[in-house]
C-alpha cells in the first residue's frame, strides 16, 4: 500500500531526530557541514560561509573570518567521507585554506577547510584521511595550523581533490619554540588572538617564546616617558615604484630593499584578494601596490628591470614569512 508523503516525511524526519541525539552529549547545536563544489575555478571559493555559533560540551564557538589564524594544538582524524587533502575547524569561514606543520617532523602541507568541527574542544583540527597521509600523522599528534593565502593553482589542486606541492620544512629551532608552546590539551594562540593582520607573516621564534597563551590578547605596553633613548638616524628614502594604485601609509622602509623600475617586466606577488580593503593592508605592510584584475585585487611588489632582482625581492620576502609568494611576469 502506497503511504501518503506527508507520513513517510513524519518517518524519514524522526530517524534524522533519532541520529542527532546520539551526539547531543558532545555538540548541543552543531552545523551542517559545507558541501564541496563540482566547480574548479577561481569561483568555487566564494561565496564564504560562516554560520551561526554553536556549542560543544559547555563551550560557545562563532564562526569569525580570522586573517592571521595561527595557532598550535592538535590533531585528529575527519569523517571517514571526507574527500581529498580537506579539513574541518570550529570558526573559519568555509573554505579556507591553511598550512598545518606536523611538530615532530617539521613537513608542512597545504589543507582546504571544507568542514565544521571537530566536535571536540581537546583537538584544534579534523583532517581527511589524505591529509594526514601527506603529513604523516596519526590522531593526537601534536601541529601549527596558519591560515594562509596560496596561489590560485595550488586551490585548484585542492578543490580538485589533489595534493597541493608541500611547503617548505619548518627549522627544527623553531619546531622546539613551538612545541613549548603547547598546551596539555586544547590549542594555543602564537600571536594576538584577535589576529587583525593580513596572513602570512610567521612570528619569529623570539616573539613565539615571550607570548603567554592565557592572555586574552598580547597588546605592546608604551614605553615610558622618562625613557632617555638615542636620537634614531632617519630611514633611507624607500624604493618603490610610483604607480597610480601604489598604497600609501606604509612603513617608513621597506621590508625589500631592492632597486625598482617603473618599466620592469618582473614582479613578486603576495597574493590575491576578493576585498580590496585586505590587499591594501598587506600592501602598506611591504610597501608593495595593488593591482586589479577582475573581481580580485593583486598585491606585488615591484616591478622590477630584471627576473634577477625579482628573485632577490622573493627571497627577501619569503625569509619575512612569505611563504606563498612568487614571481610574475608583467605582459
Amino acid at each position: 500500500m502506497r503511504l501518503p508523503n506527508r507520513i513517510v516525511f513524519a518517518a524519514l524526519t524522526g530517524l534524522g531526530a533519532i541520529g542527532l541525539g546520539a551526539c547531543a552529549s558532545t555538540a548541543q547545536t552543531a552545523p551542517a557541514p559545507a558541501t564541496r563544489s563540482i566547480e574548479n575555478g577561481p569561483a568555487a571559493d566564494y561565496p564564504i560561509v560562516l554560520g551561526d555559533p554553536f556549542t560543544i560540551d559547555g563551550v560557545t564557538y562563532t564562526p569569525v573570518d580570522t586573517l592571521n589564524y595561527d595557532q598550535v594544538g592538535y590533531v585528529t582524524g575527519d569523517d571517514p567521507g571526507a574527500m581529498g587533502v580537506t579539513g574541518a575547524h570550529r570558526t573559519l569561514p568555509l573554505p579556507s585554506y591553511v598550512e598545518v606543520t606536523a611538530l615532530d617532523t617539521g613537513r608542512t602541507i597545504l589543507v582546504r577547510l571544507e568542514r565544521r568541527g571537530p566536535m571536540t574542544n581537546d583537538r584544534l583540527l579534523a583532517l581527511s584521511s589524505a591529509a594526514l597521509t601527506q603529513l604523516g600523522v596519526r590522531e593526537g599528534a601534536p601541529i601549527r595550523m596558519r591560515r594562509v593565502n596560496p596561489p590560485e593553482e595550488h586551490r585548484a589542486d585542492l578543490r580538485a581533490g589533489r595534493e597541493a606541492p608541500l611547503r617548505m620544512d619548518t627549522p627544527t629551532g623553531l619546531l622546539e619554540v613551538l612545541k613549548r608552546r603547547l598546551p596539555a590539551r586544547g590549542s594555543a594562540p602564537l600571536g594576538d588572538p584577535r589576529q587583525t593582520q593580513v596572513s602570512g607573516v610567521v612570528p619569529t621564534p623570539g616573539t613565539i617564546a615571550t607570548l603567554d597563551s592565557d592572555e586574552e590578547a598580547a597588546v605592546t605596553a608604551a614605553a615610558p616617558d622618562d625613557v632617555n633613548e638615542q636620537p634614531v638616524a632617519p630611514a633611507p628614502e624607500v624604493l618603490r615604484p610610483q604607480l597610480p594604485m601604489a598604497v600609501d601609509g606604509g612603513p617608513a622602509r621597506a621590508p625589500v630593499m631592492v632597486p625598482t623600475d617603473p618599466d620592469g617586466r618582473f614582479a613578486v606577488q603576495l597574493g590575491a584578494f576578493a576585498i580590496r580593503g585586505n590587499a591594501d593592508r598587506l600592501a602598506r605592510e611591504v610597501q608593495g601596490y595593488v593591482e586589479i584584475s577582475g573581481s580580485l585585487a593583486l598585491v606585488r611588489v615591484g616591478p622590477f628591470a630584471t627576473r634577477g632582482q625579482a628573485e632577490q625581492a622573493l627571497a627577501k620576502l619569503r625569509e619575512r614569512g612569505y611563504s606563498d609568494a612568487l614571481i610574475r611576469f608583467i605582459d
